[in-house]
């Protein structure tokens, strides 16, 4: 297992009320596959630095976690289909 941080931005079109539950569900493969999620961290609508598809705000999304490699090669292309989620990065922490 090896520590990721993953960073999320969704589209403001997702409900922000029930955010918690929707960002549990696009994480649902990494407890899946036998990892961890350490931390979950919301940090809630933010003003985009650049326009991603004629969006200029998104929520923002932090998580880290213990995973194999292909579990998190899974996430990150389960990611990279789903409409509602604008752009994502997917970084190794260093020990």
């Amino acid at each position: 297992m090896r520590h990721y941080e993953m960073m999320i931005i969704l589209s403001t079109d997702v409900d922000e009320r029930n955010i918690a539950d929707y960002v549990d569900k696009l994480l649902q493969v990494v407890p899946n596959e036998g990892g961890t999620l350490t931390n979950v961290d919301i940090w809630g609508r933010r003003r985009l630095a650049y326009d991603i598809n004629k969006n200029s705000e998104g929520i923002y999304v932090v998580v880290d976690m213990n995973a194999t490699s292909a579990t998190a090669k899974e996430l990150d292309r389960q990611l990279s289909i789903n409409e509602s989620v604008l752009r994502t990065k997917l970084l190794r922490k260093e020990d």
